[in-house]
């Protein structure tokens, strides 16, 4: 039978003596392309009051479609995985960005509420799902067996760089001109990567006849699977079976919570309220950008040194502190204090990433990307819950502060239960392989 493209034998090749591995090259690929995909997620905490002064939409209303987008982008990333196991990183990508393309696209021309859920809910949602935490598992899964933690907390860190390039130029503006031209330049950003993936992003080591980073023998490309949607469901039937996936999505779904819900989409308008100039406020979150970069990376350096648990449990644990203080900061000006709020935020953003995908991995071997998709869509449950209730509270209650405190609550309740996940225990007369599927009873 004559092989397809997709599954042709390419002969292993060593890289040259002082040459930098195919790997890291495909990394800053994919950095590159989150960065380009996180372009959108700057701006629905920019839209909320213009929106409301123009169509007179609530804030609930408001919140609800950010909420569609992030519940969508959460479930739709197992989903994505499987599709990149049956289709390959590479095609799954270029469409995701596309649809981003076109659902931020659209959104100059609506007039109704349902025309932004339809946008910016169901399309931007869909195509951002695709281009979640779960292609950057897939990424770190196949091309290293070393610094794998590292790896997840750079391609975690990305995301927060596009919030960092684009936030800033967006609300400027929106200030300045409108949320129109904003959208627009979400859409042709997004467009931009779409080269950059179909020409540089391998699927597999094996493609460039290399070895994964690390791996002592080379690894065969496997063949495509099929039933994307029928695998992902099953590995969801098994790992739910399981009590560490209920722990992770549980402190994930908090981790969603307090940052993608709550400060990514209503920390610009609370400031606002506050008195705070809408880009002084939108320049905030972008340093927490800059910091985030930081903090994931450093965390990626620790996972790959310390306990993943207890790691998660410090995190959480400060970050519900911090959440605390924060109505005590909000104020027309920028001061000491709120940049120190800032910078902390920032430090520990999505610091919780890398730790949780290592327990993914640590518990479910070959699936580990998938299971880290489900993971991640109770993140982005979490998130909306709170995108949508926080714009309920605001309209009721006329303020942010009791979303704040409850925020703060559950960060306590997150560390707790990061404590609870025991480790697997791999029998001493195992092979020294790894699991190839998580049929076998899990600890805990």
């Amino acid at each position: 039978m004559t092989q397809t493209s997709e599954t042709a034998v390419v002969q292993p090749s060593k890289p040259g003596p002082g040459r930098v591995h195919r790997a890291w090259f495909v990394v800053a690929v994919a950095f590159v392309t989150i960065i380009g995909a996180a372009a959108f997620r700057s701006v629905p905490g920019l839209l909320i009051d213009p929106l409301h002064e123009e169509f007179d939409w609530s804030r609930g209303t408001i919140g609800a479609a950010v909420s569609v987008n992030l519940a969508l982008y959460g479930l739709t990333a197992p989903f994505a995985a499987a599709l990149m196991d049956r289709f390959g990183i590479r095609r799954v990508v270029a469409v995701a960005l596309t649809v981003i393309a076109l659902g931020s696209g659209l959104t100059v021309w609506m007039t109704a509420a349902w025309q932004l859920m339809l946008c910016w809910g169901l399309l931007v949602g869909l195509g951002s799902g695709s281009m979640a935490l779960a292609f950057a598992a897939t990424v770190t899964n196949r091309w290293f067996t070393e610094r794998r933690g590292l790896v997840s907390g750079i391609l975690t860190a990305a995301s927060a760089s596009g919030q960092l390039v684009f936030l800033p130029l967006l609300a400027w503006i929106v200030e300045r001109h409108d949320w129109r031209p904003a959208a627009v330049t979400v859409a042709l950003a997004a467009l931009a990567v779409v080269p950059f993936v179909w020409l540089l992003l391998h699927d597999h080591p094996a493609d460039v006849g290399q070895k994964p980073y690390g791996a002592q023998a080379f690894v065969p490309k496997p063949a495509p699977v099929p039933g994307a949607a029928r695998r992902t469901l099953s590995v969801l039937s098994s790992a739910a079976r399981t009590g560490p996936f209920w722990l992770l999505a549980g402190t994930f779904a908090i981790c969603g919570a307090s940052t993608n819900g709550l400060i990514q989409t209503h920390f610009v308008p609370a400031s606002h309220d506050h008195g705070m100039p809408l880009t002084a406020a939108a320049s905030l979150l972008a340093v927490i950008g800059v910091f985030d970069v930081v903090g994931t990376i450093a965390s990626g350096w620790f996972t790959d040194r310390f306990d993943a648990r207890r790691l998660l449990a410090v995190y959480y644990a400060l970050r519900g502190v911090s959440l605390l203080f924060l109505p005590l900061l909000l104020a027309p000006t920028v001061h000491p204090p709120m940049i120190f709020f800032i910078v902390f935020y920032g430090l520990d953003w999505v610091a919780t990433v890398p730790p949780t995908l290592a327990l993914c991995r640590e518990q479910y071997g070959e699936d580990s990307a998938i299971v880290f998709g489900w993971v991640l869509a109770s993140h982005q449950v979490g998130a909306a819950l709170v995108a949508f209730l926080g714009g309920v509270a605001r309209d009721a209650f006329g303020s942010y502060d009791v979303v704040w405190y409850a925020s703060g609550a559950l960060c306590a309740a997150a560390a707790l239960m990061a404590l609870v996940i025991r480790r697997r225990v791999v029998a001493v007369a195992a092979p020294a392989v790894a699991p190839t599927s998580f049929d076998r009873e899990k600890t805990g």
